[in-house]
């Protein structure tokens, strides 16, 4: 395992429940009745009672310290707040959360009730994420968000008020109607708000989604027709890190970028390999094996069904795999490059083996000839042009699946 692994363990907490849907949103969420809501806390508690007896069953680790909550979606602070304090007395009993842990509750704008408020600083949430994005209205109507600019201004100044200060916003370049200069005009402000950690995501539609559909259909409800080229956006991509560093905001990983000191510990956990536990819908979970390695492999991935009704009627995760050494160190390459950091080389061959190692240097050798990626020799990292193209520099080293299999372990074996 990578030598960042600690004793402690991340809770990501999926809550799926929407007051509307974003048109180009393909996640397992969406507007459920309020009904729903109290069945679901239910299930969540009964997994996180149930999770070290079944992490024992699979033979996997699963450390009782925490030191990263994570709440995405969905809206999670469209729960009520009997339901946050019950959830989060849950994670208390089950594990022994950090007295410095970080705690992020992703929220809509316009959507934080002030007793919501009230019951995220209760249950000690300390980092908000904001899906804002695009600050200009006509735009964020038009991919289905409900805010303003002036709401999520306004919302920014509640959570400091309550004494929640790492904030994040996330912006999309490629929405419905977007130009280079509303662009421009949405990255000045969010430069203006002052929040010390920001997302920037190029829009990338799926076939799942109604904009996808849309698109594919060659429609116009949902304004497809008015999406950028894909040229636009990857020209506002760069236009956006330039903008955030001279804000203060720096790039630390692809599509994120914060001030010193505020980088999202619990999404690094997922870049760094480090062991995390997906409770809800559509949830993953990455655990390292409790003593020999199981099956060939020492690292565990589960995943929950997306399935509402499935879920609540007690459906266990739909995938339960032991990763062999060959799939471990695509991993590696594929999750470290996103940071701007890199990829240790010597960590890697400690960790795998230079044998398994050197076809994929023979890659990233033939990548920074191409301009994709640039080496010292003991750092591999993805240049400019090389994050722009980040998903086809990934399957170069994902396609070394078949080269490597030959000097990893046994392969993995399906639970």
């Amino acid at each position: 395992m990578p030598e960042t692994e600690d004793n402690a363990l991340g809770l990501y907490i999926s809550i799926p429940f929407c007051r509307s849907k974003c048109t180009y949103c393909n996640f397992a969420s969406g507007v459920y009745p309020a009904s729903d809501h109290a069945r679901y806390v239910d299930r969540l508690i009964e997994d996180l009672t149930a999770a070290r007896a079944r992490a024992n069953r699979l033979r996997a680790e699963l450390p009782r310290r925490v030191d990263t909550v994570y709440l995405g979606g969905g809206t999670p602070s469209l729960l009520a707040p009997e339901l946050l304090k019950r959830l989060f007395a849950a994670v208390r009993a089950s594990f022994d959360l950090d007295p410095e842990a970080e705690i992020t509750v992703e929220c809509a704008p316009g959507q934080i009730a002030d007793h919501a408020l009230d019951a995220l600083c209760e249950v000690g949430v300390n980092r908000v994420s904001l899906g804002v994005q695009s600050f200009i209205d006509r735009e964020a109507a038009t991919c289905g968000r409900l805010h303003s600019r002036a709401v999520v201004l306004e919302d920014l100044a509640r959570l400091r008020a309550a004494g929640i200060s790492n904030l994040s916003v996330d912006l999309i370049a490629g929405l419905a109607g977007q130009t280079f200069a509303s662009w421009e005009e949405s990255l000045e402000v969010l430069s203006g708000a002052g929040v010390p950690h920001a997302s920037i995501y190029m829009l990338e539609v799926d076939e799942d989604s109604r904009l996808g559909r849309e698109m594919l259909a060659h429609g116009v409800r949902y304004h497809a027709d008015l999406v950028p080229s894909d040229d636009a956006i990857a020209q506002m991509y760069p236009v956006g890190i330039e903008r955030l560093f001279a804000a203060g905001l720096e790039q630390y990983e692809i599509s994120n970028f914060c001030r010193p000191g505020f980088q999202s510990r619990h999404n690094l956990r997922y870049w760094q390999r480090r062991p995390y536990l997906g409770l809800g819908l559509d949830a993953s979970s990455m655990l390292l094996a409790s003593g020999p390695a199981q099956h060939g492999g020492h690292v565990l991935r589960c995943t929950t069904t997306d399935d509402l009704k499935a879920y609540l009627a007690g459906a266990q995760p739909v995938g339960t795999e032991w990763l062999a050494p060959a799939q471990r160190h695509e991993e590696a390459w594929f999750l470290g490059l996103r940071l701007n950091s890199g990829v240790e080389i010597a960590a890697l061959e400690r960790e795998f083996g230079a044998s398994m190692v050197a076809p994929a240097m023979e890659t990233a050798d033939r990548m920074a000839e191409a301009g994709l990626l640039v080496s010292d020799g003991k750092i591999v990292r993805l240049t400019p042009r090389g994050r722009l193209l980040s998903n086809d520099v990934f399957q170069e080293f994902l396609d070394l699946k078949a080269e490597t299999a030959a000097a990893s372990s046994p392969g993995t074996r399906t639970l």
